[in-house]
């Protein structure tokens, strides 16, 4: 697909071109250049982003990467910065928003890809995030105490019961 049905492609699954869609298109676009990236159908591609706002919605539909698939996974940091995988190739990339990107209704998309200086936007980095293990499936087991499905990894024993995260009391030595 040529850049333009991908910007289409994402503004649709979004439902509205902005910046922050922009951010979310280019880091793709870069990133594919980097590491040779096609659509994910399984977990070939893995993004971790570091918050959830818009230019997630463009890493899903371009990439593939979804929360789902569990090839999109938060480092909630506040940052527009994305960690890119192939598990193909073993090769990955960080990229941090460093500059302005333009109100999309105001360019010709096409034109600015071809023409902007990604490095300008974005700054190259190495991933401090190993790549993450692929995605397991779990056991479930019913809470003691509400009674709803609760995946393994989410229940805790208490007093010789299994507790989803909900009913089961935290433990936190700091009280503010």
């Amino acid at each position: 697909m040529d850049i333009l049905g991908l910007w289409q492609k994402a503004v649709d699954f979004h439902g509205h071109m902005c910046g922050g869609l922009l951010t979310g298109f280019l880091a793709s676009v870069y990133a594919s250049s980097i590491l040779t990236l096609d659509f994910s159908a399984d977990e070939e591609v893995v993004c971790i982003s570091e918050n959830d706002a818009c230019g997630v919605d463009a890493i899903q539909s371009m990439l593939g990467c979804t929360v789902g698939k569990g090839n999109l996974l938060f480092h909630m940091t506040g940052k527009s910065a994305y960690s890119f995988y192939s598990r193909k190739t073993g090769k990955s990339v960080r990229l941090l928003k460093v500059g302005d990107v333009p109100d999309p209704k105001t360019i010709d998309i096409v034109e600015y890809c071809r023409s902007r200086g990604y490095e300008e936007i974005f700054s190259f980095q190495n991933t401090v995030i190993a790549i993450p293990e692929r995605a397991r499936i779990f056991d479930s087991y019913i809470c003691d105490c509400c009674g709803e499905n609760t995946g393994a990894n989410w229940i805790r024993i208490q007093n010789g019961k299994k507790l989803c995260l909900d009913c089961a009391s935290r433990y936190d030595r700091f009280r503010i």
